[in-house]
């Protein structure tokens, strides 16, 4: 799964990698985007077509959502499931969207506590996470755009730390994830091949979301 990630490159470098096109939003570095939080997320426009780079909120809020308030909203969706969820599929199949990362964090259970790891691209390359987006329209019309990050079975990289990872687009894939151009992304929908992260264990400050700083990805001394 993926609960915590760092996205900390400016939106001026995200915009150049993807080639967005509107205005750049106005977000700070984050070492520590915790879920119900605002984040980067480059998305197809649904009229333009033109690739964008919004700040939409972490925890999918499907727009036939009844009861708002009282909605789960899932940071996560299962790759095996996404085309097939009730809770996903439109969004599988017209909102897909990318979610740039510096690193996400995993915890690896012992017999003291559990202990956070920081894990990043081996390469040193910015992470794109595939997700999917929604919109929901409330009453007086104002519209909350939300993200869920989709999770695959982990690769042999993460196995020791967790059973699940999230999907991690290559350049190449993106047009097709996004829409771009034709393609099959069900695809894309695999674990990284191994040697493509690497990771570390860094303080347990991480696991309060109000801590937040290049600090947090320390490596921990031994």
């Amino acid at each position: 799964m993926c609960g915590r990630y760092a996205a900390f490159l400016p939106a001026e470098a995200i915009a150049r990698l993807f080639q967005t096109v509107n205005p750049l939003p106005n977000v700070a570095p984050s070492w520590n985007i915790a879920p119900t939080q605002d984040a980067m997320v480059v998305r197809r426009h649904p009229t333009t077509g033109e690739r964008h780079l919004d700040l939409l909120k972490w925890g999918l809020l499907p727009s036939w959502t009844k009861q708002p308030a009282q909605a789960r909203r899932p940071i996560n969706a299962r790759s095996e499931t996404v085309a097939t969820s009730g809770l996903f599929r439109d969004a599988y199949k017209s909102r897909r969207c990318i979610v740039p990362a510096d690193l996400f964090y995993e915890w690896k259970a012992d017999a003291a506590a559990r202990q956070p790891f920081a894990i990043a691209r081996a390469d040193g390359q910015p992470i794109a996470f595939a997700g999917v987006w929604e919109g929901f329209r409330w009453p007086d019309g104002e519209i909350t755009r939300t993200f869920a990050i989709l999770t695959t079975a982990a690769n042999a990289d993460i196995a020791a730390l967790h059973d699940r990872t999230p999907v991690i687009l290559e350049e190449a894939d993106w047009p097709v994830w996004l829409g771009d151009v034709d393609g099959e992304p069900a695809a894309l929908l695999h674990s990284p091949p191994d040697g493509t992260l690497r990771f570390w264990p860094v303080s347990r400050a991480v696991n309060a979301a109000r801590n937040n700083g290049p600090e947090l990805i320390a490596p921990l001394a031994a």
